[in-house]
């Protein structure tokens, strides 16, 4: 889940890295780093930056941090490392800052360098190329969290929740286990040009062996909410389709409402299907859970400095029709929100099988090198004050998808239960 937010924060993130005793730390530099040459214009101009940035002033609560070791490798790669070539200052300062988010042990606080930065952008916005994974982890396993509705990895045969533990890419020369991959990584490296394979080796629940899955990269255009009038068990119903919480979601989910309004008279109920769905906006969370529920409270922020509940907005132009939610494990964050909230204040039935389990809320901000960071500013509870992080919302109804057929069993049932 995001949270959007624009705020300087470059000092505070850099310079616990890089931040104090510059004089001396010129010192340390000196001795070990060679003065740049006409091979090293590049470097040259990074080292004056790395300056300006390294002569600020550190926060007022780490002076006490003695960062010669820092310096100390930083001069020692730059001297003996074999690969002169791979040694890149911008490249070393963006895996220091990387490491300095990844020692909290959170895997939802990251650094995205500029690049990664720019990829987590066009997802929001809902097109890139890639397989169609939206990626987690599962006890500190990289994962599939859902494979995005009608995207090469959904068709492949990724299910959600398999454990990615292998990528193979001969095409980028990349055959390597995804242990302490971070997620801007595996983002990275999992992607790449339209119609270029990639093969992903997955531990799935039930499977006695790893399994090899090959997914053909293509362009991923992800229609975050669609609808379509359904019949079952003499019942004719809306059953919106609800994938992601994106740039374009509240665009999208306002013209499916005007549909459902449209046809109110004939139908029976909703069902609304976040099956797979990852999350997204925190806010666009709010916003349709609203359409459901009058008054009263969504969901409550718990943070380091402050609380705060946040309560129905909007017209509720959906309330009163019955309604049935519908969801299993790869249902995570902002839609386990609107689960969560629907079952409490409305006591909504919830269909399908237990969702992800993400609690917590990420702040996204923009950083002045062109990159961001993610993170982790609070934790949500439910109107019932309940915390599922890492644990899910459970299920009323519990349906397992039989992938071996072509009834959709859960679909079903959601429609039977209105």
């Amino acid at each position: 889940m995001q949270f959007t937010k624009a705020s300087g924060i470059i000092s505070a993130i850099l310079l616990v890295v890089v931040g104090m005793f510059a004089q001396q730390r010129y010192e340390v530099v000196g001795k070990y780093l060679p003065a740049p040459d006409q091979d090293k214009k590049n470097n040259a101009q990074t080292y004056t930056e790395f300056a300006q940035l390294i002569n600020a002033d550190a926060p007022e609560n780490r002076q006490d941090v003695d960062f010669q070791t820092f310096w100390e490798v930083w001069g020692l790669l730059e001297r003996d490392y074999i690969e002169s070539e791979d040694v890149d200052a911008k490249t070393m300062v963006d895996g220091a800052i990387s490491g300095l988010t990844a020692s909290l042990g959170d895997p939802y606080t990251m650094y995205l360098p500029p690049k990664e930065n720019e990829r987590s952008a066009q997802d929001l916005a809902g097109a890139f190329h890639g397989v169609g994974i939206e990626l987690g982890y599962v006890d500190g396993i990289l994962a599939a969290v859902s494979p995005l509705s009608g995207s090469p990895a959904e068709s492949a045969g990724i299910l959600p929740q398999d454990l990615i533990i292998h990528v193979s890419d001969p095409a980028k020369d990349l055959d390597e286990d995804t242990n302490g991959w971070t997620l801007p990584e595996a983002v990275e490296k999992i992607r790449g040009p339209k119609g270029s394979p990639v093969t992903l080796t997955v531990v799935r629940e039930g499977a006695t062996e790893p399994l090899d899955i090959e997914v053909t990269r293509d362009e991923i255009i992800v229609e975050s909410v669609e609808v379509e009038f359904v019949e079952h068990a003499g019942k004719r119903v809306a059953h919106i389709s609800l994938s992601r919480f994106g740039q374009r979601t509240a665009e999208e989910w306002n013209g499916v409402v005007e549909n459902v309004l449209a046809e109110r008279g004939e139908i029976d109920g909703i069902v609304l299907d976040m099956r797979n769905n990852p999350g997204g906006f925190f806010d666009g969370a709010i916003g349709i859970a609203s359409d459901f529920i009058e008054d009263g409270t969504i969901v409550s922020q718990v943070g380091k400095f402050s609380s705060k509940d946040f309560e129905a907005v909007g017209e509720a132009r959906l309330t009163g029709i019955p309604t049935v939610v519908l969801v299993n494990k790869g249902s995570a964050s902002a839609s386990e929100i609107v689960a969560g909230a629907m079952r409490d204040d409305l006591q909504t039935p919830i269909v399908g099988t237990n969702t992800f389990g993400k609690g917590t809320v990420q702040d996204r901000r923009e950083l002045s090198n062109g990159g961001g960071i993610h993170i982790t500013v609070s934790k949500w509870l439910l109107p019932g004050g309940s915390w599922i992080h890492e644990e899910g919302i459970p299920v009323d109804v519990e349906v397992e998808q039989d992938f071996e057929t072509e009834a959709d069993e859960q679909l079903e049932r959601a429609i039977e239960e209105l």
